[in-house]
């Protein structure tokens, strides 16, 4: 099955991504909208995820792979909501801004424009590749290998 692509957001006063990169890995919690939490339930072990900050800085700064798939949400017994397990790839060399991905024609019709609410939405792979482009980054070799499936550690 081919790779498929994401965005995930996370305000970064909540979970940084430099939290994540400390941590090694994280359950992606908290998502309690039907279309993001189908947009879970479609994550497989191995997708990439651009990790966006939201509120505050409202940019790119890195790329994040599923490293465990959809299970129920352990921050909450309502069985409808679920998290995946994200690890992370790589910090992009120059984020990204909202204001740039605005800007640019390419990406006029990115999920983050058009459905800008959610806070996990599909990303095709041409858009994923021209944010890395605007964000000067490459993914490493290592990227392109998939995520052996892991327990969850969750944060901190």
């Amino acid at each position: 099955m081919a790779r498929r692509y994401w965005l995930i957001k996370s305000e970064p006063y909540k979970y940084a991504w430099s939290e994540l990169v400390a941590d090694g890995s994280t359950f992606w919690d908290g998502v309690r909208n039907y279309e993001a939490r189908n947009n879970l339930r479609a994550m497989k072990l191995g997708d990439l995820c651009l990790y966006y900050h939201s509120n505050k800085g409202k940019e790119v700064v890195g790329v994040a792979r599923v490293c465990a798939e959809s299970y129920p949400d352990p921050t909450t017994e309502d069985e409808r909501w679920l998290v995946v397990d994200v690890e992370p790839v790589v910090e992009l060399k120059e984020p990204v801004t909202l204001a740039a991905i605005k800007s640019e024609p390419t990406l006029a019709e990115m999920a983050l424009v058009r459905r800008g609410r959610l806070s996990v939405v599909p990303v095709d792979r041409l858009e994923f590749q021209r944010v890395l482009s605007m964000g000067k980054t490459k993914l490493p070799r290592a990227a392109a290998a998939k995520a052996s499936e892991k327990k969850p550690r969750g944060r901190g």
